[in-house]
């Protein structure tokens, strides 16, 4: 049997060495991206040992994003685009403007023609849609104001470089200098006519046709009873419709997949489809990062350190401070403009395709694109650590206690003898702190959505914002001398780290957890939880229950 197979070898090699330095990124307390960039470093051209098919990694990246699209898509309605146009709009514009700017320089000063600075300027704009889609789910922010107006920004982005890359190729004799007469304008108003006409007929499609096949067809498949045809359907939808998107109008993958999944959303059928591409989107956002760092020589940081060092302040200061300063004229706080800056502070995917068509053209030198591949996977890497610190510059300028520090010593979380700490204020957590509150107790909410803690802060609330498993995030939330805690967030494993570090604090705190399976329960009891209540168990309890009183009555 032919075991030489660069499908498989690249998907086995790629997401063994990623989950190793992974485990290991995260091991130190660093981002475990970190981690999968490093193995696509050892996987590729520029390193001794195993080399894996480029193509391929690329291709399998690409499915990636278009799952990773649709999931965004899923939960970013039409209706929240169009709520956040008046800044995203002139906020894309304007810093892509700002950072093709800087490139222009920076590449007239290395003594490149104007196309290459321009095409150099133009990879140095666009933020990569992994990148920041991941750092916004992280954080719980997709559904927020900031999270909508980044992924709205990052749309309009991808616009642009999609209308790019369709006119570089015209615009390529002009930029060289190669004709001068009047004809050449012609040859630019016609595919820039054509491209928009085949956006517009596409946003049309979709509106007017896939509005209502797209929810028809899941529904239909619903009604079959098959999770498994469920499951094959939302990747049909997605895949499907990306893959016809850029077929038949010229539609990059990623902005077929976001249409299809913003369709969608409209259906109640929407989050069980975003739960159902969950675990293979995750897969394929790592191989995205593992093909980033197989393109990188690592020579490079010592043939061209100024250069490299120049075009990593364009990516992470140039175009952010652009965007901040914007989102700030418009009249956002603050906070809102840090995120969109920290989540723009990066390049990806876009960046690639453009510096290779740049290239195959002859507008841009090979130095141009090893220097944007290079500024792409340096400022990925550094992307976790610009939003650690954002998150707590943001927590110490909003007055706030960060997740290190204790709280006042005049701050009462409840009232004597003892308090409740809560851990998670979403759809459980809501009822759960109502209904402590209208008990009478007092309630200490712990939860990872900085606006969810300024909205509880408002009402009057103890809420402290970060990640619960710190034990110094417990500590300021006084456990040591509160009468229970209670942990609705639905990941029960990580709950576990919570309850292993909350009774290492006290251990007489009554402890009640939240599962989803028979092992979550096991892990949490195993970690010290007192009580573990699986949803399953009680609807199934309340509906027997019910149906014996039916059956007395």
């Amino acid at each position: 049997m032919e075991h030489n197979t660069p499908l498989i070898s690249t998907v086995v090699v790629g997401l063994v060495l990623a989950f190793i330095l992974g485990l290991a990124a995260h091991r130190i307390r660093i981002s475990p991206l970190v981690g999968y960039l490093v193995a696509g470093v050892l996987m590729g051209p520029f390193t001794p040992g195993y080399v894996a098919n480029q193509n391929i990694a690329s291709e399998l990246a690409e499915i990636g994003i278009i799952l990773l699209m649709f999931g965004v898509g899923l939960h970013f309605s039409l209706k929240d685009l169009l709520a956040v146009k008046a800044i995203a709009i002139p906020g894309a514009v304007v810093q892509i403007a700002v950072a093709t700017l800087l490139g222009t320089g920076l590449g007239w000063l290395l003594g490149w023609p104007i196309g290459g600075g321009l095409v150099f300027g133009l990879a140095l704009s666009v933020a990569s849609t992994v990148v920041l889609l991941r750092a916004l789910q992280d954080r719980r922010l997709v559904d927020s104001e900031r999270g909508r107006i980044a992924i709205g920004w990052l749309i309009v982005e991808d616009l642009a470089m999609v209308l790019t890359l369709v006119l570089l190729p015209a615009l390529a004799g002009l930029l060289k200098g190669d004709t001068g007469d009047g004809a050449s304008w012609t040859a630019v108003a016609l595919p820039v006519a054509i491209t928009l006409g085949k956006v517009a007929a596409f946003v049309a499609f979709m509106l007017i046709v896939g509005r209502r096949v797209i929810p028809w067809l899941l529904h239909y498949v619903a009604h079959t009873g098959s999770r498994e045809l469920f499951r094959l359907a939302v990747f049909a939808i997605s895949l499907g419709v990306a893959f016809g998107a850029a077929m038949l109008f010229d539609v990059s993958f990623a902005l077929g997949a976001f249409f299809a999944g913003m369709i969608l959303s409209e259906s109640e059928l929407s989050q069980r489809a975003a739960n159902e591409t969950l675990p293979l989107r995750d897969a394929f956002a790592v191989l995205f990062f593992v093909s980033v760092g197989m393109l990188v020589d690592p020579s490079i940081i010592i043939r061209d350190p100024l250069p490299l060092f120049a075009t990593v302040l364009i990516i992470i200061f140039g175009k952010s401070l652009a965007a901040f300063a914007i989102v700030r004229a418009f009249g956002h706080p603050t906070r809102t403009a840090l995120t969109i800056s920290a989540s723009l502070a990066q390049i990806g995917e876009f960046s690639f395709i453009l510096v290779s068509l740049g290239v195959a053209l002859g507008l841009l030198p090979d130095r141009g694109r090893d220097l944007v591949l290079a500024g792409a996977i340096i400022s990925i890497m550094l992307n976790p650590l610009f939003f650690a610190l954002l998150d707590r510059f943001v927590a110490v300028t909003d007055g706030k206690s960060p997740a290190t520090t204790e709280p006042p010593s005049d701050a009462q979380p409840g009232p004597p003898g003892g308090h409740v700490v809560l851990v998670g204020h979403g759809r459980v957590g809501g009822v759960v702190s109502a209904a402590l509150r209208a008990e009478g107790l007092g309630v200490v909410v712990i939860e990872d959505d900085p606006d969810e803690v300024a909205r509880l802060q408002q009402q009057g609330l103890t809420a402290f914002s970060g990640n619960a498993a710190a034990s110094d995030l417990l500590q300021a939330a006084d456990v040591a001398h509160a009468r229970g805690l209670l942990i609705a967030i639905p990941d029960g494993y990580e709950g576990g780290q919570i309850v292993a570090q909350a009774r290492a604090l006290n251990a007489t705190l009554t402890i009640v957890a939240r599962a989803h399976s028979e092992e979550e329960v096991a892990h949490l009891k195993h970690n010290g939880a007192d009580v573990v209540i699986m949803g399953e168990d009680e609807i199934a309890r309340a509906m027997v229950a019910r149906i014996g009183a039916a059956a007395t009555g």
